[in-house]
């Protein structure tokens, strides 16, 4: 579905990312440390930065010059790290922004209601006023309603309560099991890996490791992260 070649990427004269390529797979899994390039390969995909050189194929087609609408136009949908939503408007209302003039609007709308019950049950509670991860399955649920083919998910279980850690682990399966594809930057190394088809490690803006995912994987891994 996504597949990126040869990417080299950064901001202003400051490489970032040198040569990475990330295959094809239902569910990619991005692993590294901090400052290892992870979101900025993620902003690439979506298409928030360019690449200097290489190229972002999705779906059979070249999007490396593509604007982030055109990219979600075509089937991606991101949610960046942070939780984030519109603080100010109720847990309905920031649905159905997104879903407003989409067809069947309502219907998508419930659709993650039920998905993510919590947010049924505060369907008119302000944003601003939820926990970390009722505001992570809500920016999930938002990006859900825009009927994504691939969903772009940076730390989506970062600093969150382990039940809802749980919850939104047992999501990410679900969505894959339904046909989604996914590409996953994940703190959690052993869930990440188990969900993963494929899985690639980044070390400084470099791919220092690149395999089929699976618990299997977590020893070879956490040894080439050194953790």
């Amino acid at each position: 579905m996504l597949e990126l070649t040869d990417i080299e990427a950064g901001y202003g004269r400051t490489r970032v990312l040198h040569g990475v390529t990330v295959p094809a797979g239902k569910v990619v899994a991005v692993l590294g440390h901090n400052g290892a390039g992870k979101t900025t390969l993620l902003r690439l995909a979506i298409g928030l930065i360019k690449p200097s050189k290489g190229r972002v194929l999705f779906d059979g087609e070249d999007v490396t010059s593509l604007a982030p609408n055109q990219r979600v136009a075509r089937g991606m949908a991101y949610v960046p790290q942070g939780q984030q939503s519109f603080g100010q408007l109720t847990t309905l209302e920031n649905l159905q922004l997104v879903a407003d003039g989409r067809r069947g609007g309502k219907a998508l709308v419930d659709a993650q209601m039920a998905r993510f019950p919590a947010l049924e049950q505060f369907a008119a509670r302000k944003a601003g006023l939820l926990s970390g991860g009722q505001r992570q399955q809500l920016a999930i649920a938002r990006a859900l309603i825009t009927q994504p083919k691939l969903l772009i998910l940076d730390e989506p279980t970062e600093g969150i309560q382990p039940t809802i850690v749980a919850e939104i682990e047992q999501t990410i399966v679900q969505l894959a099991e339904e046909g989604m594809h996914v590409l996953l930057v994940e703190q959690h190394i052993g869930f990440a890996l188990e969900a993963a088809e494929r899985y690639v490690v980044l070390a400084s803006g470099f791919v220092t490791q690149t395999g089929v995912g699976g618990m299997a994987a977590t020893s070879t891994v956490r040894a080439a992260m050194a953790i």
